[in-house]
């Protein structure tokens, strides 16, 4: 209920306030005038009095009426201000949240951007070494592919690619000693090396579990380490290829391709292995020239 009918219903009881006195006015003058009145006449005033004071107890019900929705309203005007006060607050703070949330996405995804680069640079750098491995495959099979493949394989293992001799191609039984036979695959490995002074190897001797009863020979283990220097000694000496690029290991028994139960695969295990691969400062220099495009 709003301000104007507040208003009217106060008038309206005033007005019967002021009807209600002169009734009784009027009522108290005439039998002071004549001492008396009809009874018709007493009635109808009394029945105007009955229907004012019921005109005024409405009257003062919506006055009361009025009264409770005007508190009721002010209740609602001051908890809808506390709310928009509360509103307001709550909006300038979701606009800071909003700010530093912003702030942090952009960073997450600036972090993401240099990850991905990084990543694309990698497997860019890894893509030129799988392109370098591809053609040093090609060129040593190229070489060597006039030798039986039954004597030498040329394979990519993990990366990298490795040159598998047998054993009877190299040595003879329970020696370390390389034979003349075997130098002409030696020299066409040589070759390559020099041809590409950018590769190392790694000559890793390989044998079968018989046990050793060689002079000077303690057993498979220390046979193969010897037999892997020998080819590193024929390759430097008998070659040239610089010592600085050659490693010589041994892995003995203890890595076998094949069942040491049959003749067969003894055979297959003794053998010797020439992995090749670029200088470790090479890839590795592909890796920091894709860090420095990233970080341009």
């Amino acid at each position: 209920m709003n301000l104007s009918v507040l208003q009217k219903t106060f008038t309206t009881i005033i007005q019967i306030e002021r009807m209600k006195k002169s009734w009784i006015a009027l009522l108290v003058s005439g039998v002071l005038i004549s001492g008396c009145v009809s009874k018709s006449k007493f009635t109808e005033l009394e029945d105007r009095n009955n229907k004012v004071e019921t005109e005024l107890s409405q009257a003062r019900l919506e006055l009361a009426k009025c009264l409770s929705e005007k508190e009721a309203k002010n209740e609602e005007l001051l908890h809808l201000r506390e709310s928009n006060a509360s509103l307001l607050n709550s909006v300038g703070n979701l606009s800071t949240l909003s700010s530093k949330e912003a702030e942090n996405l952009e960073r997450s995804l600036e972090s993401i951007k240099q990850k991905d680069l990084m990543i694309t640079n990698l497997q860019e750098a890894a893509t030129r070494k799988d392109s370098v491995t591809l053609a040093l495959v090609t060129s040593l099979k190229g070489e060597l592919g006039d030798l039986g493949d039954e004597d030498v394989s040329i394979n990519v293992e993990k990366g990298v690619v490795y040159i598998s001799i047998s054993d009877r191609l190299l040595f003879k039984s329970g020696s370390s000693k390389v034979g003349d036979d075997a130098k002409v695959v030696l020299g066409k490995v040589a070759e390559i090396l020099q041809n590409k002074p950018d590769l190392e190897i790694m000559v890793e001797g390989h044998t079968d579990s018989d046990p050793i009863a060689a002079p000077n020979i303690e057993d498979n283990w220390d046979l193969s380490v010897k037999r892997a220097t020998s080819i590193v000694r024929v390759l430097q000496k008998d070659y040239k290829v610089a010592p600085e690029r050659m490693t010589a290991a041994g892995r003995g028994q203890y890595l076998p391709l094949a069942s040491n139960d049959t003749a067969e695969g003894k055979a297959t295990n003794r053998r010797t292995k020439i992995i090749v691969l670029p200088h470790l400062d090479q890839f590795y220099g592909m890796i920091e020239e894709g860090l420095e495009k990233q970080a341009e």
